[in-house]
């Protein structure tokens, strides 16, 4: 009897492999039709296990048992047929069958790119960095001290980089094309300095000048100018615009790699889609689609599944050499196994070698691994085989536990507490860093290093391995993209695509635009009130240039906030710069074109012409490119924010009201010239007061025993005004107080224009060229005078003896031993129970549905008891540990949290500690 082939999609998957029309079936009559299967399955089975079937027949079993698809073998990657392994919305996809179905379909299309592969070598490789020393807490006492020691060492010409650190010395190895090496070491060893090198992104590091590195015959600059994208680097924190969904931020990744020719003949949607779907299921994220990245003050996806989410974004690139930076942190053990497992996918499939650095990794994932590279304080102690290590250190002399696993073996060779010594071994085994690496380079493992390296140089030759790879990247790109860019998409595609990322963004979070508007309709209403129906006459004249001036202010000022803005987005910019997504100046235009219709709606002076809306539009522009220009030239916000506070100080003094270009000093008088806002007040001054006559409401000399003064005797008590007129022409009064003329509007609108376009091609070359900060490192700080005595010299020099002559049980040395203080801390212990019953979690997603992350939790908590909350990755661990800690500030929470009995009250969150991830 040959059982029936189910399908919760549009389509069913005939017993033959073919995509055949039928209802949608629900998830009973699923169960149901399951349940059907499992019998006849059962009675098949009794039967031919007692009258001994054939064996033909087991294979059949055997995959409808496991509930496994049939094959379909008219199925496609980009269109595959609902409920196979090819289809990314299936519980039956299988990453590898689709990879080589997508290998299949390039390889049979021959205007397909030919595959490409990347590998490197390195030798005599060194990095050097630079330290300032010890960092002190900066306070009201000690800030001129440090002020003064800048001084001290520009004057007396003393590096001004600080103190010269060698992060790594002398690393060599090799990482052919499908390998992939397992970078082992301590926090602070140096993998992430390594990994940064060998991916080529040595920004604010000194490589030594005699390094070599080659990647497959291609130059490490080559790969900077022109191959960036092909070469990754993975780091170790997410990045993400938090208001974008897990959909749209993976869509925008696929589409700015998006190839010129789709094979198959299928649109380019429908490859990208497909793509992102994939990835998607392949590390697990297909059912947070429409949920928000989030980040720490957003409420988006797990931490787990946020690093998955950067997993898949930099997996999106196609790079075909991929440095992953402890990319495995936040993920639970089986999905750290399943992202090295992709890894090895990727590696057997499309021959992408990696580097990945991983602490605490499982002993299934390290087996994956082909080679792996120890770091002990910046020096090398191994290189080769991931099954040689663990041979070469135990043959040093070393003990590995009989349950320790691997990697924590070779870990530990870092650290003089943890390592074990064999007996018989205690005055041979290395101790040091140096002596370890001279264990290393007398090894007959190195010497096989070395052999590898030469035999790498003389297959790799540059030119040929070269023109190769061009060609292949060429056929990838737009037509229209030059031959040596970096980026795949042309440049008008890479400001589509950021202005619609940017559209996106700003309906995602419309709360700062709606904000924005009502506060500056309630500042138009009261600034409104406050001059509203003004006398026409020349007591209004002070009181019209300055609603003028401040309606000017108001606008062009509003842009100085745009420096956060953008320093907000820039990490993120950064990255999927170094990913060769797009131009960071495709971003400043998208960015710029998509604040726009803001700036326009936002005109709601008292004015009501259009030539003000018109200047007050192109100064409000002008405006807001100059201050992005300021945050793209720095390289952290408070660099940023000092000079444009002075610089907004300046251009208000020198706009011409509050001080007149004629009274201003002859050596700043430049100032004005160049300030854009100065002919935005001029025109919009011409434009109020030109052709208009004003009655005097003084006129002088007045008082007693004027009053039978003639109007020929008197004269207004304004500048302009002429004897015997009882009115004051507004041209006349402008141009005697300011030195404005109505005939300069529209050239100052022009000059405005003008002033627009430079500044914002200058904001262009700011943020394409723009420099990302230095690297800096987790550093401790000290109150001055209060350096811990396990860091001073004396303490270190004392750590340098005979650590495993000391015995395995020596205890590190305390900061406080020995200055007479007491350890206690002085914290109390507490009585209190906390427990918590049937708490429950509901908050609303996309569509106005109500999903509820908590469902009735219980638990209970002491003093003395550690309790360990345990899950995958999206169980809700955070949102338990969010909701105990009272840190919810969206949703409904419902149930009972009480201490000793007492429900919990307001003043709860203030006396519970919380640490988050």
């Amino acid at each position: 009897m040959e059982p029936r082939s189910i399908s919760t999609s549009k389509k069913i998957i005939s017993p033959l492999g073919k995509c055949s029309e039928d209802r949608h079936l629900t998830s009973e009559e699923f169960q149901s039709q399951h349940a059907v299967m499992e019998q006849e399955i059962g009675r098949l089975a009794r039967q031919l296990s007692g009258s001994h079937a054939k064996s033909h027949s087991s294979p059949r079993l055997i995959s409808i048992s496991n509930s496994s698809p049939p094959h379909d073998d008219t199925n496609g990657p980009i269109n595959p047929c609902p409920g196979t392994s090819l289809d990314p919305r299936s519980p039956y996809f299988g990453a590898r069958a689709w990879i080589k179905a997508f290998i299949r379909l390039t390889e049979s299309d021959p205007k397909s790119a030919p595959r490409r592969a990347l590998g490197v070598a390195f030798k005599n490789l060194s990095v050097c960095g630079w330290s300032t020393g010890t960092e002190f807490q900066k306070s009201v006492g000690n800030v001129l001290l440090a002020v003064g020691q800048d001084f001290v060492r520009l004057t007396m010409g003393r590096n001004r980089r600080g103190n010269r650190v060698d992060i790594l010395r002398d690393f060599e190895g090799v990482v052919e094309k499908g390998e992939m090496l397992h970078v082992l070491g301590p926090p602070g060893s140096g993998c992430s300095t390594l990994l940064r090198t060998l991916s080529s992104h040595t920004a604010n590091q000194e490589v030594s000048p005699e390094a070599y590195i080659n990647y497959r015959g291609i130059d490490p600059k080559l790969i900077r100018t022109c191959f960036r994208g092909d070469v990754l680097y993975n780091a170790e924190l997410d990045t993400h615009l938090a208001h974008l969904t897990v959909g749209e931020t993976l869509t925008f990744a696929s589409r700015a790699r998006s190839v010129r020719h789709i094979p198959g003949g299928f649109s380019r949607q429908q490859f990208d889609l497909i793509n992102r779907d994939a990835v998607m299921a392949t590390f697990g994220l297909a059912h947070t689609v429409d949920t928000r990245v989030g980040d720490d003050i957003v409420r988006g996806v797990s931490g787990g599944e946020r690093k998955r989410v950067s997993i898949a974004e930099a997996a999106l690139t196609g790079a075909k050499f991929q440095c992953w930076d402890n990319s495995t942190r936040g993920l639970d053990s089986a999905n750290a196994i399943n992202f090295c497992q992709n890894l090895r996918l990727q590696a057997d499939l499309l021959g992408v070698a990696s580097a990945v650095s991983i602490y605490q990794a499982p002993q299934s994932a390290y087996d994956l691994f082909d080679k792996v590279t120890v770091v002990y304080e910046g020096r090398q102690i191994f290189f080769g085989g991931s099954m040689e290590a663990k041979i070469y250190f135990e043959d040093l002399g070393f003990l590995c536990p009989e349950r320790q696993t691997v990697p924590d073996f070779l870990t530990s060779m870092t650290s003089p507490h943890e390592r074990r010594v064999r007996f018989g071994y205690e005055n041979l085994v290395p101790r040091t860093p140096d002596e370890f690496v001279q264990r290393w380079k007398q090894s007959k493992q190195r010497q096989e290093v070395l052999r590898q390296l030469i035999d790498y140089e003389k297959s790799h030759q540059s030119l040929e391995r070269l023109t190769e790879y061009q060609h292949s990247r060429r056929v990838e790109q737009a037509r229209v993209q030059r031959t040596n860019s970096p980026y795949t998409i042309s440049y008008t595609q890479q400001v589509s695509l950021t202005f619609w990322r940017a559209w996106r963004r700003l309906l995602a979070d419309p709360g700062f635009t709606i904000a924005s508007l009502l506060f500056n309709l309630t500042m138009a209403l009261i600034l409104g009130s406050m001059f509203y129906n003004l006398k026409p006459d020349s007591s209004s004249f002070y009181y019209r240039g300055g609603i003028i001036f401040f309606s000017l202010m108001f606008n062009a000022f509003g842009s100085q906030l745009e420096v956060l803005t953008i320093y907000a987005e820039r990490p993120v910019v950064e990255k999927q710069n170094r990913y060769a997504f797009y131009h960071q100046s495709a971003q400043a235009i998208a960015t710029y074109l998509c604040d726009v219709p803001y700036k326009v709606a936002n005109i709601r002076e008292a004015g009501a012409f259009f030539f003000f809306c018109l200047v007050t539009l192109l100064a409000t522009l002008s405006q807001s490119a100059i201050f992005r220009t300021l945050a793209s030239v720095t390289r952290t916000p408070d660099h940023a924010m000092i000079p444009s506070a002075l610089l907004g100080l300046g251009l208000m003094i020198y706009t011409g009201f509050t001080v007149p270009t004629a009274y201003m000093p002859g050596w700043s008088r430049w100032m004005g010239y160049i300030n854009p806002l100065a002919y935005s007040l001029e025109a919009l001054m011409a434009n109020e007061f030109h052709g208009r006559e004003f009655a005097c409401a003084a006129m002088v000399p007045r008082g007693p025993g004027y009053e039978n003064l003639s109007l020929e005797s008197q004269i207004c008590s304004v500048v302009g005004a002429k004897p015997g007129s009882s009115v004051v022409n507004g041209d006349r009064y402008i141009n005697m107080t300011f030195g404005y003329y109505d005939a300069n509007r529209w050239r100052n609108v022009g000059i405005l224009f003008a002033s627009m376009v430079f500044f914002f091609c200058a904001y262009l070359f700011a943020a394409e060229y723009a420099r990302p900060p230095k690297l800096r490192g987790e550093i401790l700080t000290f109150r001055r005078g209060k350096m811990a005595m396990a860091l001073k010299p004396e303490k270190i020099a004392s750590l340098d003896g005979d650590v495993e002559a000391q015995g395995q049980g020596s205890q590190p040395v305390s900061a406080e031993k020995g200055n007479g203080r007491s350890r206690d801390s002085g914290i109390s212990m507490g009585d209190s129970i906390f427990y918590w019953e049937d708490l429950c979690y509901h908050i609303k997603v996309k569509g106005g549905a109500e999903r509820r992350l908590l469902d009735r939790v219980d638990g209970w908590v002491k003093p003395g008891i550690s309790t360990v909350l345990m899950g995958v990755s999206g169980a809700g661990k955070t949102t338990l540990l969010d909701v105990l800690a009272t840190r919810i500030s969206i949703g409904v929470v419902s149930g009972d949290t009480l201490v000793n009995g007492i429900p919990t009250d307001a003043t709860f969150q203030h006396r519970v500690g919380y640490a988050q991830q």
